[in-house]
């Protein structure tokens, strides 16, 4: 009589295990508000052939007409810039604008950028943002923005 294999119920158990963390790890980051750093290369000249105007705040979003997630982003974001004024929502077909999303280091759908009056990303998310998290951000941008 042969012992009983486990190779086959360890193998699973593994990729179960992984691809629980994965999950984990993927729902945690997804739609979170991560800080840009300054010291990244200016991108003006991509956003403002995208149509993001100088001394607006404006919040881009990266979309495509397949893509569930950007119809709930797109309700997001157009809720959070009617809250605020000084706010412009600008959505990016990235179909249409491929060159440019790859200048901005957009690889998935819905990614949001915040950019502030000066021409600047500060924040960007991907996935759904939260609605508060959003206000947050821009509560500071959008009061600069009236000064």
């Amino acid at each position: 009589m042969q012992p009983p294999r486990l190779t086959g119920v360890l193998v699973l158990v593994a990729v179960l295990a992984a691809a629980t963390a994965f999950g984990w790890w993927r729902r945690r980051r997804d739609g979170r508000l991560r800080a840009v750093s300054p010291a990244a290369a200016p991108h003006r000249a991509a956003l403002a052939a995208l149509g993001v105007r100088p001394g607006a705040v404006t919040l881009v979003q990266f979309s495509a007409p397949v893509c569930a997630p950007c119809r709930a982003a797109r309700r997001v974001l157009e809720d959070v810039a009617g809250r605020l004024d000084g706010v412009t929502l600008l959505e990016v077909g990235v179909e249409e604008h491929l060159d440019r999303a790859r200048e901005l280091d957009v690889w998935r759908t819905p990614t949001v950028l915040l950019v502030d009056g000066d021409g600047r990303i500060v924040r960007r998310a991907a996935g759904v943002p939260d609605r508060d998290d959003l206000l947050a951000a821009l509560a500071p941008l959008a009061a600069g923005a009236r000064a």
